[in-house]
């Protein structure tokens, strides 16, 4: 086996002779990939953003249509899908779609799904992907995601035998070290192709606070000639608003002014960017409110010529047409925006709208966009120019220092293949950044290795336990890439590793038999057989309905409930307070059924997994199941247009999983359907705007 995987994965150079596929020259890199795919191996393609790592992928489609078979294509995010689907499609070929949100075509040769998606047939419907030839795993260096990884690896350990894999990956350090354990789960060879070239290089500069633009070995002569500003020799902000509009010049001497506001800061180099001529440009921001407030702060810019102008109005016409949408939304603040060149992009922001900016970007005409680093994964999006308001964001914990691997996500996006020589890219730093950034390792140190996040989750530990049993449901592990990486450490630390993997999955074991999922140890119960087919929210759901708690509910209280499993405050603090009035009994039934299972988790000392309820859009919820618009709805919540719309989206999603999962003799099922089809309507159908668009 080691003389296979060495020999299979050697790490070739990226000279050799061109081939050419549909009249495209292939690079050195999707020339080893191609005949990779031909000679029968499973393929592992490393490469930066923007390389071409996609036609890999094509090429395996395209080679599975014409072999009569099937290829599935994954992606960890449904706006990535969403596009695929359309590529796809205008290539005609026999395309679906399945993200949760949307079913279209599910028997079609080429099916788009998310990797949830295809973790879920993998287990309950295997003989369904027999004639599945390729499954595509597009971003697959995300099986490090810490609360959605654990499905990549899954998916790679259980698939099929028969189904060879495309996996597409960032830059990563250990490439060679994934694709030696894929090597040993998966019984095709595999062959590891990595290519460190980009079609169009990079170039890192840095911006101060004191208006002083450098490379990235200047960032010490940055430092101190923002101390000598902070002692005098700068500007007030105030002074600096005088200051010339083109922004500073690059001389190393002379006065500069001082930006003491960061927003400010980010404004002059724009004017920088926008007279060098180095638009278009991405501002990647990574608050919601620093997207909005930084495109609103550079609406004063007319970025569109007269022609470009009445071609932008012309594109929006043609897509609120497409779209169904109003006229009156020509006037609304993104289309306004948008002929003058400018946009903002966040998951706040409504789909539709989201989508009016995608389009808008993809012609060309948007010139400058302030958006989140959502914008960055896997959607192919270039521009001229990126550039980082902060290299500091929120990690779900504390503020924190950007990782390498994701700058270079963003970063990536810089430079358009066949148009420009570079891309170039700008990062902000203020006083703090200045200090205490590590800034040579974000801008040119190497990218972090994928590490494992493999943790079974309730739903796939019901579906092991009957094939495997209780004592081989462990066996999962043994094959983890989790167990992979820890082999190289000493024999304590591979036994520690393994007895606190044991001990966990136990543990969660435990938890399901007290619950009542397991009898005789290997055997599942009714609850047990219904949530293993619910994904994320399997014991809160499965909990209610035995409990009784929604026997008797209609369609109104039902959605209620089901948004209130999804929906998660993003203000401290927590929600609003409702009146009893609000569905109070059933909201304290509720969270005491769910809060039972929370505490079972502990009393078996896990952390807490089960998400609890959380009703603060209860207000929003009823206004919308009795026809209010989504405008109307910021009446009842401070909750963003774009998080209602996505969270009863997801409602949806679950209450869809539910009914599938139980008889259709039970009486909530129908009750079930009335609460979907009462909240799927206007900008929460997601499949009505698929399909205009």
């Amino acid at each position: 086996m080691r003389a296979r995987i060495l020999r299979t994965m050697s790490n070739q150079s990226d000279e050799g002779p061109p081939h050419c596929w549909h009249g495209y020259t292939l690079s050195a890199f999707q020339s080893r990939a191609v005949a990779a795919i031909r000679a029968g191996k499973n393929v592992l393609v490393g490469a930066p953003t923007g390389a071409g790592k996609t036609l890999v992928a094509e090429y395996a489609i395209e080679e599975a249509v014409a072999r009569k078979r099937r290829c599935i294509y994954t992606s960890p995010i449904k706006a990535l899908s969403n596009q695929k689907f359309r590529d796809f499609k205008a290539q005609g070929l026999d395309v679906g779609l399945l993200t949760g949100d949307v079913t279209l075509n599910p028997r079609s040769q080429v099916l788009i799904m998310t990797t949830e998606i295809l973790r879920n047939a993998i287990f309950e419907n295997p003989r369904e992907l027999d004639d599945v030839e390729f499954a595509v795993f597009d971003e697959v260096h995300y099986l490090d995601d810490l609360l959605r990884g654990s499905v990549w690896e899954e998916s790679l350990i259980f698939a099929p035998p028969s189904m060879r894999f495309i996996c597409l990956s960032a830059t990563v350090p250990n490439i060679f070290e994934l694709g030696k354990w894929l090597a040993e789960i998966r019984p095709h060879p595999i062959e590891v192709v990595e290519s460190k070239v980009r079609p169009v290089p990079l170039h890192h500069r840095v911006w101060s606070l004191a208006g002083d633009l450098g490379e990235v070995d200047d960032v010490e002569r940055l430092r101190s000639n923002a101390s000598a500003a902070g002692a005098g020799g700068g500007r007030s902000r105030r002074g600096a608003r005088r200051g010339r509009r083109g922004g500073p010049d690059e001389r190393r001497g002379g006065s500069r002014p001082r930006f003491e506001d960061p927003a400010l800061a980010t404004e002059r180099l724009l004017d920088l960017v926008a007279d060098r001529g180095e638009l278009p440009a991405l501002v990647f921001a990574f608050s919601r409110k620093d997207c909005e407030r930084l495109a609103r702060r550079n609406a004063r810019r007319d970025l569109l010529g007269a022609s470009e102008r009445e071609a932008m109005l012309a594109l929006q016409k043609e897509l609120l047409a497409s779209f169904a949408l109003d006229e009156r939304e020509l006037h609304g603040e993104l289309l306004s925006m948008g002929r003058r060149g400018i946009g903002y992009h966040h998951a706040g922001v409504l789909p539709i709208h989201k989508e009016l900016v995608e389009r808008m970007f993809t012609s060309g005409l948007l010139k400058l966009l302030f958006t989140t680093e959502t914008f960055a994964l896997g959607i192919n999006m270039p521009a001229r120019t990126v550039v980082f308001h902060s290299l500091s964001k929120f990690d779900g914990v504390e503020m924190n220092w950007l990782r390498c691997r994701e700058y270079l996500q963003m970063a990536g996006r810089a430079g358009r293949q066949g148009i420009d020589d570079e891309g170039l890219v700008y990062s902000v730093l203020d006083a703090k950044a200045l200090e205490e950034a590590p800034v040579e390792r974000i801008l040119s140190g190497g990218p972090e290795a994928v590490m494992s996040r493999f943790q079974l989750s309730y739903s796939s530990l019901l579906h092991l336990v009957p094939s495997l049993g209780l004592e081989r449901v462990h066996e999962a592990w043994e094959k983890s890439f989790n167990r992979f990486q820890h082999r190289s450490g000493s024999p304590s630390a591979q036994e520690k590793n393994r007895r606190r993997q044991s001990a966990l999955v136990d543990a969660h074991l435990r938890v399901l038999d007290e619950l009542g999922y397991l009898e005789n140890g290997e055997q599942l119960t009714a609850r047990g057989k219904i949530a293993r087919v619910i994904n994320g929210f399997e014991l809160q759901a499965a909990e209610l309905l035995f409990q009784g708690t929604l026997e008797t509910l209609g369609a109104e209280a039902l959605a209620v409930v089901f948004v209130a499993l999804i929906h998660e405050e993003r203000r401290r603090g927590g929600g609003p307070w409702l009146a009893q009035s609000m569905y109070g009994s059933l909201r304290k039934q509720v969270a005491d059924v769910i809060g039972r299972v929370v505490r079972i988790e502990a009393h078996h000392g896990l952390p807490t997994t089960v998400k609890e309820p959380d009703f603060g859009l209860t207000p929003a919820v009823i206004a919308w199941c009795g026809g209010a618009s989504i405008e109307a709805l910021a009446e009842r919540t401070e909750t963003s247009p774009g998080d209602v719309c996505r969270t009863l989206r997801m409602a949806i999603q679950l209450m869809r999983e539910v009914r599938r999962a139980i008889d259709p003799e039970w009486d909530v099922f129908e009750r079930l359907g009335a609460a979907i089809e009462l909240v799927n309507r206007d900008e929460v159908d997601a499949r009505r705007q698929l399909e205009l668009g």
